[in-house]
């Protein structure tokens, strides 16, 4: 059977990030994904307009529908809005069982707030102690764990910051420092330093929930952590060099990159 992805996140009318992020690197790597909205945006490349969470007695239908009947080999979370809908997706993910990866997602490319400051208390103490693996990038290290990085020098220190909230593991996300986009991968014991060469290219929205997927999607074929990260790493690092403009703004990253590598692509 294809292996079975479920991302609990934000729809973005864009088509950049979110939801419609997710499933376009989910069917890239091969998995079937599901999802369960969470909030519904208007966004396009010059921002966010409008943002309105669903009840969560939606999120939680929605939830049980799928993994009740279907089932899941691995969950991604990205943008989970409020304090309450934070609780619940932590819940049912603690009974489903499957490798979660938690992006953490606080704010849009362009700036705009997509969790309430009331619910980062329980990102800490409920969503991160359930996770396989978090994803925070360094916007959302600071707004965790108030840890500030400088430079690569301080990634160590926002791993063990981050661990010591209950992930298994966590992968810092170093790609706002200059030079190469850098990411640290820790459960504390075990550090895998990844690296890729910086795109100039500014067509980068999406980028934290393709990768957060990428990695989903490995989990939920069978890959170790590692494997996984290193895989979504390299697919993320292509889809960002082929990221193409939209609208008058920042445009997405290419999810279907290598499939136009492809002859006749």
């Amino acid at each position: 059977m294809i292996p079975r992805v479920l991302t609990v996140a934000g729809s973005d009318s864009g088509g950049g990030a979110g939801i419609q992020a997710d499933l376009k690197t989910m069917l890239a790597h091969g998995v079937h994904g599901m999802s369960v909205v969470t909030a519904v945006t208007a966004q396009n490349s010059l921002g966010v307009q409008g943002a309105w969470e669903l009840p969560v007695e939606a999120v939680r239908a929605q939830y049980r529908s799928v993994v009740d009947d279907i089932g899941v080999q691995a969950v991604k979370t990205g943008m989970l809005a409020s304090a309450e809908l934070v609780e619940v997706v932590a819940e049912l993910i603690a009974e489903t069982g499957a490798p979660a990866v938690v992006d953490p997602v606080g704010v849009s490319k362009h700036g705009d707030a997509l969790l309430a400051a009331s619910a980062l208390e329980s990102v800490r103490t409920k969503l991160l102690p359930v996770a396989t693996v978090a994803t925070p990038n360094l916007d959302e290290v600071a707004q965790i764990t108030g840890v500030r990085v400088g430079s690569e020098g301080d990634m160590r220190e926002a791993a063990e910051a981050v661990l010591a909230h209950g992930p298994r593991w966590v992968l810092i996300k170093g790609g706002h420092l200059p030079g190469d986009a850098v990411d640290l991968l820790s459960d504390g014991s075990e550090e895998h330093w990844l690296r890729a060469p910086r795109h100039d290219n500014r067509h980068t929205h999406g980028t934290g929930c393709t990768l957060a997927s990428a990695i989903a999607s490995g989990l939920a074929k069978g890959q170790s952590v590692p494997d996984a990260v290193a895989a979504a790493k390299r697919y993320v690092t292509g889809a960002v060099a082929a990221g193409f403009a939209l609208g008058g703004g920042i445009g997405p990253v290419d999810h279907g990159w290598r499939f136009r590598e492809q002859p006749g692509g």
